[in-house]
């Protein structure tokens, strides 16, 4: 028998080893709302789905359908994932981001610009 999207939520916030508290707060929404999604109370949207795959590098296609690996497991399909997301920003919010990772590499030493 196939998992349900709410079950593989579940799923992954028990590999995850997180309560439904902590990783309702890790995407902003609440406890309740993951509990409802989990018991399948709640119908899972995608706005649920992009912020769960973003926050915990879940592989959109597995949470949707099943299908895949859990996580992305490569730095290419990091990457690929990274790329797909930026450009879909406007030019404005783009720039802010390379900003922010020059910030990140160069408090952490790694920036070599």
């Amino acid at each position: 028998m196939d998992m349900t999207i709410s079950k593989r939520i579940r799923h992954l916030r028990q590999t995850l080893n997180m309560s439904q508290v902590e990783f309702a707060k890790a995407i902003y929404i609440s406890n309740g709302y993951i509990a409802e999604l989990e018991c399948e109370h709640r119908r899972v949207n995608n706005r649920i789905i992009h912020l769960i795959s973003l926050t915990f590098g879940v592989n959109e296609k597995w949470l949707k359908t099943g299908e895949g690996d859990m996580f992305f497991s490569t730095p290419g399909e990091k990457l690929q994932r990274m790329v797909t997301l930026f450009n879909e920003l406007p030019p404005k919010f783009q720039d802010y981001v390379m900003q922010q990772i020059e910030q990140l590499l160069n408090v952490t030493g790694n920036l070599s610009v």
